[in-house]
């Protein structure tokens, strides 16, 4: 059954769009017409910003106490999780997420963030007092206003919490424009939204194309932006704040290594390395472990052990609970990742398994899991983001020399070591640049920052840093007045 959306949500109601054009979202297994939305317009940010002008300015939002806005984020938290099931259904037939994947990392991730923040308000210092300088001040950490959130569709409610569970933390209010591959399970979040208590215009949703979203970076009414998305919309993105002096923080592209040390345990982690940390999501992940570093002389080891494991992923309906592959979002994308497949070999790479669209799948944007072994890290393979189920095997000499290939990227978000060895994979931790990294395992941890070095980012979300990102800091000099706690 089609889902048919014809309304937006706006200052907690349900509204007619400005414009008469829709978004089809088309099944990324089936390649059929899985819904239609409304294609949001210029006129429909300018009122949803209207919006949330309103409730930051004279709402009760932003004069909550942090108990009465936990309060109202464990209800969220409740609600999304009763619906967990089908939001997961959702995500997946929208951009092929394997079913597994989406309720663990689609939703429950999704409501981990969120309880992480309920938890951390109630005890953030959001007045705290000081001996200065001069005399006694008080540091005041205010809501930063209206926030513009920009997400993309590969985690959408997951890269959504992210933004939305510190704006709703801070006092802040959003405007939030999902991608429109992605469209539909934003309606999910604004049923929840609304049955949560969340007042009117803290949250609005329009999902539209990039030249709107663009509206949005450059709306006046606008105090901050948070995207997540493509290097390149991020410089553009960041440009238009610089020339505005508008907060923004981006959390963009990466090419992380993961550096398996001689030591590694490969039965043990195998899963973990490839499965868990190069092709979760279809390969479609921003922190996905896309380089795997090995020594020369671990090098056989370590490919026989990637290509046996990727020879037995089930590659499938992503509907299914024991797919581990599915399709990837969009045609395009399919063609994107075969033609750095085809690069990848042109430039002198060999495929060790993989390389093209499974025989068995006539329906669906499916690429083969794919290893490419004898690769130099200044192939194009190597060093850009490809977005899909594809890894590089690249041989290192010794540990600085891993280090230094490790570090020879435009990108920096995240990585990984694996061995036995932990004071040795906490010294390889320490020098690899980038914002995220785990030993024998993924690094990303909700209570921690998340974001990334060079090309991958400016800021931080997740952890008490992500809560700092939707503050502005205020000193007050009391000047002699009574102290806050007399």
């Amino acid at each position: 059954m089609t889902i048919v959306q014809d309304k937006l949500f706006i200052d907690g109601q349900w509204v007619a769009p400005a414009g008469t054009g829709t978004i089809e979202v088309i099944e990324a297994h089936t390649e059929e017409l899985l819904g239609t939305a409304p294609d949001g317009t210029t006129a429909d940010i300018d009122r949803a910003v209207a919006a949330a002008r309103k409730a930051f300015d004279e709402g009760p939002w932003p004069q909550t106490s942090p108990a009465e806005r936990a309060e109202v984020m464990a209800k969220l938290s409740g609600l999304l999780q009763a619906r967990y099931q089908e939001i997961a259904e959702l995500i997946t037939r929208e951009n092929g997420s394997p079913l597994s994947f989406s309720i663990m990392a689609q939703v429950f991730a999704s409501t981990m963030v969120l309880d992480y923040y309920t938890n951390l308000v109630k005890t953030f210092p959001f007045e705290e007092e000081r001996q200065g300088a001069l005399g006694n001040i008080l540091v005041r950490r205010e809501p930063v206003g209206v926030v513009g959130g920009i997400v993309p569709w590969n985690v959408p409610l997951f890269v959504t919490m992210l933004k939305l569970a510190p704006s709703l933390a801070s006092g802040s209010t959003m405007v939030l424009k999902p991608a429109p591959e992605t469209a539909l399970d934003a309606y999910l979040l604004a049923e929840c939204v609304q049955e949560a208590g969340v007042p009117a215009g803290v949250l609005n949703i329009v999902a539209a194309g990039r030249e709107v979203g663009e509206h949005l970076v450059t709306h006046p009414g606008i105090d901050k932006i948070s995207f997540t998305g493509s290097t390149a919309a991020g410089r553009r993105i960041a440009s238009l704040c610089g020339e505005r002096l508008r907060r923004c923080t981006l959390e963009l592209g990466g090419k992380s290594a993961a550096i398996v040390l001689d030591d590694a345990d490969l039965e043990a982690n195998i899963d973990s390395l490839l499965v868990g940390g190069s092709f979760m999501n279809n390969g479609q992940a921003c922190v996905a472990q896309t380089r795997v570093l090995a020594s020369r002389g671990n090098y056989d080891r370590v490919v026989d052990a990637l290509v046996e494991r990727a020879r037995t992923l089930k590659v499938g309906n992503p509907m299914e609970q024991d797919t581990e592959i599915g399709p990837l979002v969009a045609k395009r994308q399919q063609d994107r990742v075969l033609g750095y497949i085809n690069k990848g070999q042109d430039e002198g790479a060999k495929v060790a398994i993989g390389g093209g669209i499974p025989a068995d799948q006539p329906k669906g944007w499916f690429i083969e899991p794919t290893v490419f072994v004898n690769v130099d890290n200044k192939m194009t393979i190597a060093q850009e983001e490809i977005f899909g189920p594809v890894v590089v095997v690249i041989p290192f000499d010794d540990v600085n020399d891993a280090v230094r290939i490790a570090n020879d990227s435009p990108y920096g978000l995240a990585g990984s070591v694996w061995t036995k060895d932990a004071a040795a994979g906490l010294d390889v931790a320490r020098r690899v640049r980038t914002g995220t990294f785990g030993i024998n395992g993924m690094g990303m941890d909700f209570g921690g920052p998340f974001g990334g070095f060079k090309s991958s980012g400016i800021g931080r979300e997740l952890g008490p840093e992500g809560l700092n990102g939707y503050l502005e800091s205020k000193n007050i000099a009391l000047n002699g007045s009574p102290s806050v706690g007399a």
